[in-house]
């Protein structure tokens, strides 16, 4: 085996860039492919192309037969530039994307008159087969039926020869079965509820839009290297492998010039992106060695979760052409920085307004403090359940081993924000005197820097953090679905903002206040009741980790212990009480997500127990043969003296004999454990013990296999080692 790990790295030591010509401008070529305003100006009639905007804008519903005018002309659009196929692009409750094509072809009954069909009944529905998705217990194997509909708000694309139309996915009792419904739901309601806080301030304003503008890091693997590590494939991370001597500790790739093979690799994907109206802009090398990162330039969240989906697919796809390997894992390296996804959120109006963004004077700008604070409310209240949309197998070992950010959620805002809401919480309770007024509109503004965008350093342990405009939810994992994250936050800042009106119009009716002293009042209690939430420190510190517990702040290290929180009465309730997934639904996808963290410990396990099995212990054996060969030579040519003179030789081969003994006696004892495991029955209760009991053996297995690496020769060891992986441009 350890010719293949050769035959690997004289493969990837001998590539050369992949040939790659630009098309055009970026802003040219850009949504080419994309059945955007432009296409639709010129392949649909007036009355489609009204229904069309009138649904995006309004959640209008599309009458059939304007559904045809629009399928005919999409499908002329298509037909220009190529396509031979269709399909409904959606997002199973897998974490990935899921497609079925059909023709753009049909004949008559009697195989005659071929002609290229595609009516509105096709664009707006379709019927997948539904059992062998994740439904939680939704749906029955001999229950598969499950619809797929279209999503207006999405504009359809071509990819290859194939025309996607991004769908929604339900079961035909009604249920959601996917990512995007509970998210379009979450946005609607984020929608109402800021409107109406809005109007507060501005009449005029008719529509507020969450926007998500995420940061995709990844590694580049050469796929040969890739290919020679059968934990890599199976798992999508390393489950053993010695750390190379030289990482990260120079700091020395991360912003560095970036590698020939992966900047041909990042233009041709950037191209592909433009071409799809994915508005990718920024690219650079991350911190660890072979780690980079992508960012897009914000977009309306249901699109921009949407586009990262169709990003990730696309990633792996020009991948190929350039003979690498993406992993999205969020720690395939141990040793050097995992990978995560930061989520860059904010809110907008209809009238141009960003919602997070302060003016120069920002105590006077009351709107851009009423979401700032209630954003930080709806974050201290439901902070278990933001901690909850992030949990899975793979984000455990950046968020429960002390990498950014910590598992404990906490709020990040800086040190001239949190200088105004300590001014903001020392008013008066009550109507404003106005000098309280004239002091907070001018005494305080005048201690703040006039460009406040940038008053705030960056903290990268903090998993919630104010940025000057946005709040960036870093904790998400590089390999989620954004929608998971999304849907949580715009929930639960929508049911902060809805019961905001309430108390603030309760104090305007009943107290007789007036609309500024009202939203003052409020504010100034919210900022009360949230303190526990801020910090601005070293959240990887054992002193935060202490007072975050002093405070009450969940610190949930595991998966299983985090996901309780999605089905507690608090998270039922929201959800419910904001018509984003109801109860069924919600403990549908709880149940799902326990199985999946089970499945990926179980697989992982079983891949681990193998390598070391049926390669590192072989190895080691043959190895180890050799040296007894030589002792035995040695004690011929030296007689009694050969014990001095092969006490090395002796002492490694013991020290090897104990390596392999731990490794069968831990696999043995590992695959006990999961017996056990297998035999529950309860969901819970089995992704616990597959946390407590087995997956605890993963790291005693890959240290014995980690020291016998250093022991073996390194010309007999199969496994491709950290430094060829990483290193390797």
């Amino acid at each position: 085996m350890s010719t293949l790990r050769f035959q690997a790295l004289k493969e990837a030591s001998t590539r050369k860039p992949v040939h790659f010509e630009e098309i055009d401008r970026k802003s040219n070529i850009f949504g080419s492919n994309v059945f955007n305003e432009k296409a639709m100006k010129q392949y649909l009639t007036s009355d489609a192309l009204k229904g069309v905007r009138d649904a995006i804008q309004h959640g209008t519903k599309i009458d059939r037969k304007l559904a045809d005018y629009i399928a005919m002309g999409m499908k002329e659009w298509a037909l220009a530039k190529g396509v031979t196929h269709y399909t409904h692009w959606f997002q199973p409750l897998t974490g990935t994307t899921a497609e079925k094509h059909d023709a753009f072809f049909e004949t008559s009954y009697d195989g005659s008159d071929p002609v290229e069909k595609f009516g509105g009944a096709q664009l707006v529905q379709q019927e997948p087969d539904a059992s062998s998705f994740p439904n939680g217990g939704i749906r029955n194997t001999f229950e598969a039926r499950g619809y797929t509909a279209w999503d207006p708000t999405s504009p359809a694309f071509i990819y290859g020869t194939t025309l996607c139309i991004p769908t929604v996915f339900i079961a035909y009792t009604g249920e959601a079965l996917d990512n995007k419904i509970p998210l379009l739901r979450a946005l609607s309601a984020m929608d109402e509820a800021a409107t109406e806080v809005c109007r507060y301030f501005d009449k005029n304003v008719k529509k507020v839009t969450a926007t998500l503008g995420w940061e995709q890091e990844y590694f580049l693997i050469d796929k040969a290297l890739a290919n020679s590590r059968p934990d890599l494939m199976m798992t999508g991370r390393t489950l053993l492998g010695h750390t190379s001597a030289k990482g990260q500790q120079l700091d020395d790739h991360y912003f560095g010039s970036i590698p020939t093979r992966a900047l041909t690799y990042m233009r041709d994907l950037e191209q592909e992106c433009m071409l799809l109206g994915i508005p990718v802009k920024t690219r650079h090398n991350e911190v660890a060695p072979n780690q980079f990162e992508l960012a897009p330039i914000f977009e309306e969240t249901n699109l921009a979760v949407d586009h990262n989906s169709l990003l990730m697919d696309v990633m792996q796809r020009v991948a190929e052409r350039h003979d690498f390997k993406v992993l999205f894992h969020e720690k395939p390296f141990k040793g050097v920085n995992g990978s995560g996804k930061h989520n860059n959120w904010s809110l907008a109006t209809d009238t141009g307004v960003n919602l997070l963004s302060p003016s120069k004077t920002p105590m006077s700008n009351l709107q851009f403090l009423t979401f700032f604070i209630n954003t930080i409310k709806a974050v201290n209240d439901y902070e278990t359940l933001l901690r909850a949309s992030i949990a899975t197998a793979s984000n455990d070992h950046r968020l429960g081993a002390n990498e950014a950010p910590p598992a404990i959620i906490s709020v990040f805002i800086g040190a001239q924000l949190t200088k105004v809401l300590s001014e903001l919480e020392s008013v008066t309770t009550g109507k404003l005197s106005p000098e309280e007024k004239t002091d907070l509109k001018l005494n305080v503004v005048g201690k703040i820097p006039d460009v406040l965008l940038d008053n705030t350093d960056r903290n990268r342990t903090s998993p919630f953090a104010f940025t000057g405009n946005k709040f960036e939810f870093r904790a998400v994992g590089s390999n989620a679905n954004c929608s998971n994250a999304m849907t949580t936050l715009n929930a639960i800042v929508a049911k902060q903002l809805k019961d905001f009106k309430i108390e603030v119009d309760n104090l305007i009716d009943s107290k007789d206040m007036k609309k500024d002293d009202a939203i003052f009042n409020v504010l100034r209690e919210y900022i009360k009741q949230s303190k526990k939430i801020l910090f601005e420190g070293d959240g990887y510190s054992d002193a935060w980790e202490k007072e975050a517990a002093k405070r009450g702040l969940s610190n949930f290290k595991t998966t299983p212990e985090a996901i309780k929180a999605k089905v507690s009465k608090q998270a039922l309730d929201l959800f419910a009480e904001m018509g984003i997934l109801n109860h069924v639904e919600a403990e549908a996808r709880y149940e799902i997500e326990l199985e999946e963290y089970t499945k990926k410990i179980q697989i992982e396990g079983r891949v681990l127990g193998d390598i070391a099995r049926n390669h590192v212990i072989p190895t080691a054996i043959r190895y180890q043969n050799t040296l007894i060969e030589n002792v035995k030579g040695l004690k011929e040519i030296f007689g009694k003296e050969f014990e001095t003179i092969a006490k090395e030789q002796i002492v490694l081969i013991k020290e090897i004999s104990g390596h392999i003994e731990g490794i069968n006696s831990k696999v043995l004892a590992m695959t006990n454990e999961r017996k056990k495991a297998n035999q529950l029955t309860d969901a819970q209760k089995m992704a616990e013990v597959y946390c407590n009991n087995v997956k605890p053996y993963f790291e005693d297995i890959r240290n014995h296999c980690d020291k016998l690496e250093l022991l073996v020769d390194d010309e007999s060891w199969t496994l491709t080692k950290y430094r060829e992986l990483l290193f390797t441009k």
